[in-house]
């Protein structure tokens, strides 16, 4: 069994292939995926997307280089869309993707940190844990996350210092690791997924984006999750089995809504 954390399946790049793609994935072990939102406008197409296909839940965020053109009103539809899923059969497990991404100067900071900040207090209003998108704001995304208790989650696409996982782990997050991982030259990520403890990763393939290496550049997909598995079980040399056993009943730990089909 294996559970894809982070995978924008409801985007249009899957448009042509989207119902092959979820037999295919559910024929290669995996059982769940979970499919964020990163707008307003993206959330009928998530919550569409999930309730086509069993294996896909549903998160619900503003994406931090979408907030340039958010608005306060959007904050008001998230707590409405959250509301609204959360009363019906098919319940989302995080809210996200939302977080801070300091590599970009548009949406400057102060936007970004709050529509994250709002975005946390909603995440501790519904109680549900949160998908972050964390890039070169480790510290900042930490200092937000101590301030404003939330149930936990995961940071998505980690890519920090051994001391950051740590502080993240203490606040009751799982770390997301995926395609970054087979690049060679990857070394501090390799390191890290080498070496954490078990308990805190879980696999990843930031669908349609992040290709692994041996997709050149590709279009990646949920499919890739297996041989990702396979890289990270042979680098903490470990059975791949095991691997991901451990990462799935880790990623259910720390979404506890996330239902398996069937």
């Amino acid at each position: 069994m294996l559970i894809d954390t982070h995978c924008h399946f409801a985007a249009a790049d899957f448009a042509t292939d989207r119902d092959a793609l979820a037999a295919a994935a559910g024929a290669a072990g995996i059982q769940a995926m979970v499919v964020p939102a990163v707008d307003v406008a993206s959330f009928a197409e998530v919550r569409a997307c999930c309730a086509r296909y069993s294996a896909c839940a549903a998160a619900f965020g503003i994406h931090p280089l979408y907030v340039r053109h958010a608005s306060e009103s959007d904050l008001k539809r998230l707590r409405e869309c959250l509301a609204d899923a959360l009363a019906g059969p098919d319940r989302p497990v995080a809210v996200g993707e939302i977080g801070l991404d300091f590599f970009v100067t548009d949406p400057g900071v102060e936007r970004q940190e709050h529509f994250f900040t709002e975005q946390l207090k909603i995440a501790r209003e519904t109680g549900l844990p949160v998908l972050l998108h964390v890039r070169r704001a480790i510290d900042q995304v930490l200092k937000n996350l101590r301030r404003i208790k939330v149930r936990g989650g995961i940071a998505h696409a980690f890519n920090g210092s051994r001391q950051q996982a740590d502080e993240f782990i203490k606040l009751g997050f799982k770390l997301g690791f995926g395609g970054a991982l087979s690049y060679p030259g990857s070394t501090r990520i390799r390191r890290l997924a080498a070496s954490l403890p078990l308990e805190a990763i879980v696999l990843e393939t930031d669908a349609p984006d992040m290709p692994p290496a041996w997709l050149a550049g590709g279009r990646n997909t949920p499919l890739q999750l297996p041989r990702i598995n396979e890289v990270l079980a042979g680098l903490r040399g470990i059975d791949a089995g095991l691997l991901a056993r451990v990462t799935s009943a880790n990623a259910l730990a720390v979404l506890p809504e996330l239902r398996l089909p069937g």
